[in-house]
């Protein structure tokens, strides 16, 4: 059974907190709001454009996003030159139910595999500020019949099984992912996994009931770590499978 909705990532929950953590990693001061008035969200595009100067990145290009259930992360990579560039680690808000796939409608669960954002499944009149479908129940999902609707990576700090990551945090990313989209990249890939998956990991969690189900998506997490290409992942009867992408 699911549990019930996480609490706020802690580097969220207290503004010298955030402030340390932003002094740490060094990159959006405003990080410990859940909300913000419009006046600041400008602010944060103007510091986001400053990051994106910094790093020799610019709006438009690819995205790939990595999320991390259990480290409470997402990646934003972008793409320079042909090769990816971490551009940015986001602390997840909360996200909602446990480590493990979504399998109902209503189970407050957030899920995990390998979804994508296509122009259609963006929201910029998100009831959490901004918002992208994730495009649950993919073709492996409904192999299995499974459920659900409106799976979202959002504003705010709430989830009944998606990914909040306050309003800051999500005018950043939603502002990329849109980027991307617009200048013509098909779809933005979306890997979700229980945690960064390293063999002592999943050594770690073998017991586990989804053990195998993680078995499935480590190979896509191994192939980006070694080669820096964002993986191919198809459906093949009722499982993933991983190939290199061209």
């Amino acid at each position: 059974m699911a549990r019930n909705v996480r609490s706020p990532h802690p580097a969220l929950t207290a503004i010298a907190a955030a402030v340390l953590l932003a002094g740490a990693i060094g990159l959006f001061t405003w990080r410990h709001a859940a909300k913000a008035d419009p006046a600041a969200l400008l602010n944060v595009q103007a510091e986001a454009d400053m990051a994106l100067f910094d790093a020799k990145l610019s709006r438009g290009s690819p995205v790939y996003i990595r999320i991390f259930k259990q480290e409470s992360e997402l990646e934003l990579w972008m793409k320079r030159q042909g090769a990816w560039k971490l551009f940015e680690t986001f602390p997840i808000c909360t996200w909602s139910g446990d480590l493990g796939p979504k399998l109902r409608e209503g189970d407050r669960q957030s899920p995990e595999g390998f979804y994508s954002v296509t122009k259609g499944r963006l929201n910029p009149n998100s009831s959490y500020h901004l918002a992208f479908n994730l495009g649950f129940p993919n073709l492996y999902d409904r192999k299995y019949r499974r459920t659900g609707s409106f799976l979202m990576v959002h504003g705010g700090c709430a989830s009944i099984g998606c990914y909040a990551m306050t309003d800051p945090g999500i005018e950043v990313i939603y502002r990329l992912v849109e980027a991307a989209l617009m200048a013509g990249q098909d779809r933005v890939p979306v890997h979700i996994f229980p945690f960064r998956m390293t063999d002592d990991k999943l050594k770690q969690n073998e017991n586990r009931r989804w053990a195998g189900f993680w078995q499935e998506l480590k190979p896509a997490y191994d192939l980006f770590e070694k080669s820096g290409r964002v993986p191919s992942v198809t459906v093949v009867g009722k499982s993933y499978v991983v190939s290199r992408a061209k």
